[in-house]
């Protein structure tokens, strides 16, 4: 009788140990001993069960919704302006509410595009994660997929699921291999997002990241709603320190025997800022 008192007890205090770790899951993090783990964000303390070296872990990834002068809380609060997907760590229901008067709204360096969260296109888990990269994108490498076009939500979100499909399971990679997918509707999807080691440009996914555009582009360049959404998802890394500001923008054939990004889009990139030929290999 005594043991079974002592077993409920145990598994009382261990439900109530786990639950005190919530403080810390509602604000987007997760609780680590400091000891044993690196945090690609912040520490908080006060947050976590356990012993003082269990801290609650917040990733740098809210730092994009701050680029955009907003503040990352649960989309059941109030908000004085525009809640934004995409642009906060946690859960899916943890977004970044824009002030109506932010003027970082606007078109302009430092804007984000609309992104759509990993959830809400329906991304398969992956096998397993790479690791983040050590600091700010030296690279940002322009793709397409090789692929028919979408132009609205609906076609786009099953274009990126079979992308994340063929690299799984085709593959056998460990996730969606670009960092970012972007849509002729307008959308940019978040694959493998700002901060982890993606697969994409053999020499360089630990030191850039990817932006892929939906569709074949050889002999026509994307429509204009698709090149507005990756210009404000490099403004976008940029203001979130997650690209560096000396950044180099490539197409994929500058660094790979490939067709990639499309003849048509690789010529247009050429005037872009930053743009760089060559086939230098980094390191």
């Amino acid at each position: 009788m005594k043991l079974r008192v002592c077993i409920i007890l145990l598994v009382v205090i261990f439900a109530r140990a786990e639950g005190s770790d919530v403080p810390c899951q509602n604000q987007g993090g997760s609780c680590h001993d400091v000891n044993s783990y690196s945090c690609p964000g912040t520490y908080h303390s006060g947050l976590c069960s356990g012993t003082n070296s269990r801290k609650c872990c917040i990733s740098s990834h809210d730092a994009a919704c701050s680029g955009q002068g907003g503040t990352c809380q649960e989309d059941s609060h109030s908000c004085s302006g525009t809640y934004h997907s995409g642009l906060c760590s946690g859960a899916n229901s943890r977004k970044c509410c824009v002030s109506s008067g932010s003027s970082s709204q606007q078109t302009g360096s430092g804007s984000c595009p609309h992104i759509i969260s990993r959830v809400e296109w329906g991304a398969r888990a992956p096998k397993h994660h790479i690791g983040n990269m050590a600091g700010p994108a030296q690279y940002v490498f322009i793709h397409h997929g090789s692929s028919p076009p979408c132009s609205t939500e609906t076609s786009c979100k099953a274009k990126v699921k079979a992308y994340q499909d063929y690299h799984l399971d085709g593959h056998g990679w460990t996730d969606i291999g670009y960092n970012f997918v972007v849509g002729e509707d307008g959308n940019a999807y978040m694959a493998r997002g700002w901060t982890e080691i993606g697969a994409h440009t053999q020499g360089y996914n630990s030191v850039g990241i990817a932006i892929c555009v939906i569709g074949d582009f050889n002999s026509r360049v994307p429509n204009d709603a698709a090149l507005n959404t990756i210009k404000q998802l490099i403004s976008c890394g940029l203001a979130g320190g997650y690209i560096s500001s000396s950044y180099t923008l490539k197409g994929h054939r500058d660094v790979g025997s490939t067709d990639c990004p499309g003849t048509a889009l690789y010529n247009l990139i050429h005037s872009w800022p930053h743009y760089k030929s060559g086939t230098q290999r980094y390191g």
